[in-house]
C-alpha cells in the first residue's frame, strides 16, 4: 500500500464569496456543487472544497476561525484501500465506508483515504539551462500571465505532539522522513520515491495546533512568478515571496488565504528515493529561505511593493545633464 498524494482538502470558512473569488484568481477550475459548498479542481483533478465553518457535516476544527478541516489522501486501487481497513481502529473519529477510511490524527486534523480520482497529465515545465547542461535549445522560456496549479503538493501543520504525529504517519500510512528540525519539525513524503515532502509538521514553543499553509505545485519557476504577479494584481496580500527554500530547493510565493492559513505556489522541489538519508537542521531564517522578498512584488510595476515603477523604455535609459 502506497499513498499517492493529496486527493482533496476541505476548508471551513467564514466568507464563502471571498473564498470563491480567491480560488478563481488562484487558477483553480470551479466545479458545480450543492449544499452551500464551493468546489474547485487542480489540473490533475485534486479537489478543494470550502463550506461555512458552522456546517454540521464538516469534521471538527482543530483551531478557531477559518481553517483546514480535512485532508484526503489517495491510494491507487480498491485493494490498497481495503488493506487499510481496521488500521485506524482505536483512533479518534475512526470510520470506515465502502469508499473511504479515516480518523483524526494526533494533532486533531481529520484525515481520510480514498481510491484516487486524479488524472494523468501530459504537461511539462520549462527546463533550465544550467552550465554544461543545455536542456532548452532554440526555445525561449515561458512567461505566464497567471498560474494553473497542477496539483495540491503538501500541507503544513502546527502540532503540539510532533513525535506522535511522525509515528502515526509512518506506522499507519507508510510515510518516510525526508529531513528534520530535531524536536521542532519533520518533513515527510508519502513514499520512498517522490517529492521532498507531502506533509510538514512544525512544533513551536508554547504553540497551538493549527494550519500553517497548503501548497500548490505549478509547472516551473516561471509559473511561480507569473501566478504570484497575477494574484498581486488581483489585490490579494503576499505573506512572503517570491523566494527559495534551501532545504527542499523549491521556489515559493506565499499569500494570505481567506479560507485559512497561508497558501503557496511552488516549483522545482528535490526528488528523493529510498537512498535518501534524512538530514537534521537548526531552525532559523536562513534555513527557511535562502532568499525571499518581504511583502512580495507588485503585479503592475513588476517591482518590489512600494517601489517606484521604472521610467523610460529601457533599464539603461537615462536623461542627459
Amino acid at each position: 500500500m502506497t499513498i499517492l498524494g493529496i486527493e482533496q482538502i476541505t476548508y471551513g470558512v467564514e466568507d464563502l464569496p471571498a473564498c470563491r473569488q480567491f480560488f478563481l484568481d488562484w487558477g483553480l477550475k470551479e466545479i458545480p456543487t450543492e449544499g452551500g459548498r464551493i468546489r474547485f479542481e487542480t489540473l490533475n483533478g485534486a479537489t478543494i472544497i470550502a463550506a461555512h465553518l458552522d456546517d454540521p457535516s464538516l469534521p471538527p476544527a482543530f483551531e478557531s476561525g477559518p481553517t483546514l478541516r480535512e485532508v484526503t489522501w489517495g491510494v491507487g486501487t480498491r485493494d490498497e484501500l481495503n488493506a487499510l481497513r481496521g488500521r485506524f481502529a482505536g483512533q479518534p473519529g475512526h470510520f470506515e465506508t465502502d469508499e473511504a477510511v479515516g480518523c483524526i490524527d494526533p494533532t486533531g486534523m481529520a484525515i481520510r483515504v480514498e481510491v484516487t480520482r486524479k488524472r494523468e497529465l501530459d504537461i511539462k515545465g520549462s527546463p533550465a539551462n544550467a552550465w554544461g547542461r543545455a536542456m532548452r535549445v532554440d526555445e525561449p522560456g515561458p512567461v505566464y500571465e497567471r498560474a494553473q496549479p497542477v496539483e495540491i503538493g503538501h500541507v503544513v501543520l502546527f502540532t503540539t505532539r510532533l513525535a506522535e504525529q511522525e509515528r502515526f504517519y509512518h506506522e499507519l500510512l507508510g510515510f518516510e522522513v525526508s529531513d528534520r528540525y530535531p524536536q521542532r519539525g519533520t518533513f515527510m513524503r508519502c513514499a520512498p520515491h517522490g517529492g521532498h515532502h507531502d506533509l510538514f509538521m512544525l512544533q513551536l514553543p508554547e504553540g497551538k495546533p493549527g494550519l500553517n499553509h497548503v501548497a500548490f505545485t505549478v509547472r516551473d519557476i516561471h509559473e511561480v512568478f507569473g501566478g504570484g504577479l497575477h494574484i498581486s494584481r488581483c489585490g490579494w496580500e503576499t505573506k512572503l515571496g517570491p523566494g527559495r527554500h534551501p532545504i527542499s530547493s523549491a521556489y515559493f510565493w506565499y499569500f494570505k488565504n481567506p479560507a485559512g492559513g497561508l497558501i503557496e505556489y511552488y516549483a522545482d522541489e528535490d526528488m528523493l528515493t529510498e537512498k535518501w538519508q534524512p538530514r537534521e537542521f537548526t531552525p532559523g531564517p536562513t534555513m527557511f529561505a535562502e532568499w525571499a522578498i518581504d511583502g512580495g512584488l507588485d503585479g503592475n510595476t513588476r517591482r518590489q511593493k512600494n517601489a517606484k515603477a521604472p521610467d523610460g523604455r529601457f533599464m539603461t535609459e537615462r536623461s542627459d545633464g
